[in-house]
């Protein structure tokens, strides 16, 4: 079926003139600038920093986002949407997905998260955070609309707002295409009220195993809960019985399912001996496109994946109307940056930092750090939610750091405490330390480590955004660390 990108329907800024103008419902508190919008949202229930044993079965209900959007008058319809799920690389194929449609030509608004430093960074459009005077307006929409929602439907949650944030401003910009990754799972998520043009499932491993399923392939059921009938389905490579649940669950609404390497047709390769240094390069054909041995912007070769699906999805979107023509798409990947993936945040000492958050996303990131980054000795300073992995996690860190310490995200009541993770690590990696704070653990780390040492941030995005706001706080200072 081939589309034309639509028109903004205006519905939601219609919506919003009525309320200005003093038209039906009730209003929500008044929020005047980014303190008071952002104060607001913190208040609601986050389930991003939530303990999970206490996400009960009322906090992830759909149909109180899908309710919270008929009173904003749907502004999500007005948008074509890609969406995009999976337990890790979601973020990066957005972003590589996004500046492919970018330098195409199109109008290109982004939702991910968690943000790094300002909650703004998880609404783009063209790469460019909201304003804060549009993020403010949006906001205020929404709490507005929040504040009609029947009592049976409960109190939406910081994510459910920021989301249907989102969408106002992507439908008052009229934007041709949104790029949506999902928060939690797929198929209770917040975004899962989209009709996409294209749906999008990267690597699958166990992760948030007490909200989605203790085996992969109940995580995968989780995540295929995204997928629509009549709508093309693409997924990462993925371990068999994944694969086979994926495949599964397509068949069973009718979505046309394609796995990279086997329905989709397409290749990568490692090059060590280029003068750009060691990257990757990839290829796809298909009877709409020929995009061969374009450059993977991201290192490693888990990025080689989350890249293979971004062009299984742009070529899917040929199919709605797109045009992605393999010369523009290789301009826009080549614009890819992805602040918090193998990231160098200081120079001296060198620190990197990655928010691999679940024993395989950890053991990529060791194996592109080798492949990419050449040290004497490595200084890992981790933390993590006590949600996850753990003992997955610190068996990788235990065999690649020679010193590791431990610190955690404050404010954070998933956080796991440094002391316990100490203790979990046990043998396998005797030279540890404990820090309070990021800040205190950056420190220690500093001491430890001469010229030719690498200090790596990792563990989770929570924490290399913590790292990355004191090293911002120290460049604002001229002071070294």
């Amino acid at each position: 079926m081939s589309r034309t990108a639509p028109a903004n329907t205006g519905k939601a800024r219609k919506a919003v003139e009525v309320r200005a103008s003093g038209g039906g419902g009730k209003r929500g508190p008044r929020l005047d600038d980014m303190a008071g919008a952002t104060g607001w949202l913190l208040n609601r229930v986050d389930v991003e920093r939530m303990n999970p044993t206490r996400i009960d079965a009322d906090t992830l209900k759909l149909g109180r986002m899908h309710a919270l959007a008929d009173l904003l008058d749907n502004p999500h319809r007005a948008v074509r949407t890609v969406h995009v799920a999976g337990t890790k690389g979601k973020g990066s194929t957005c972003e590589m997905t996004a500046a492919s449609l970018e330098a195409c030509g199109y109008t290109v608004g982004v939702y991910t998260s968690p943000h790094l430093i300002d909650v703004r960074e998880r609404i783009r459009i063209n790469r460019r955070a909201i304003g804060e005077a549009a993020f403010v307006q949006a906001v205020q929409r929404v709490a507005d609309a929040a504040a009609n929602l029947p009592e049976k439907d409960g109190e939406p949650t910081f994510f459910e707002l920021l989301t249907a944030a989102a969408f106002v401003y992507f439908a008052e910009q009229a934007v041709d295409v949104a790029v949506i990754e999902t928060g939690l799972g797929g198929r209770l998520d917040s975004t899962n009220i989209v009709a996409p043009e294209v749906t999008a499932i990267t690597s699958i491993s166990l992760d948030h195993t007490q909200i989605l399923g203790d085996t992969v392939e109940k995580i995968a059921r989780e995540k295929a809960g995204i997928f629509k009938a009549g709508v093309p389905a693409v997924s990462a490579p993925q371990a068999e019985g994944v694969a086979a649940a994926l495949r599964e669950s397509a068949g069973e609404i009718g979505a046309p399912f394609g796995l990279v390497g086997q329905e989709l047709d397409i290749t990568w390769r490692f090059d060590a001996k280029s003068n750009i240094g060691p990257h990757h390069r990839i290829s796809l054909s298909s009877p709409r496109n020929e995009f061969e041995h374009l450059l993977v912007p991201l290192r490693g070769e888990h990025q080689a994946h989350n890249c293979a699906v971004a062009l299984a999805i742009l070529d899917k979107m040929c199919e709605r109307g797109f045009k992605t023509p393999a010369a523009k798409v290789t301009r826009g990947l080549n614009t890819v940056q992805m602040p918090g993936r193998l990231e160098k945040v200081w120079d001296q000492p060198r620190i990197v930092a990655d928010g691999a958050h679940n024993a395989e996303s950890v053991r990529c990131l060791f194996k592109a750090l080798s492949a990419h980054t050449t040290y004497d000795s490595l200084v890992v300073v981790f933390g993590c939610a006590a949600d996850k992995d753990i003992a997955g996690m610190l068996h990788e860190v235990g065999h690649s750091a020679d010193k590791v310490i431990f610190t955690q995200t404050r404010g954070n009541a998933r956080a796991c405490d440094p002391a316990d993770l100490q203790r979990r690590l046990g043998d396998e990696q005797r030279m540890s330390q404990t820090a309070p704070d990021i800040g205190e653990a950056i420190r220690l780390a500093a001491r430890a480590v001469g010229r030719d040492d690498l200090i790596l941030v990792t563990g989770s995005l929570h924490l290399v955004g913590d790292a990355k706001k004191h090293l911002a706080e120290l460049a604002a200072r001229k002071s070294g660390v």
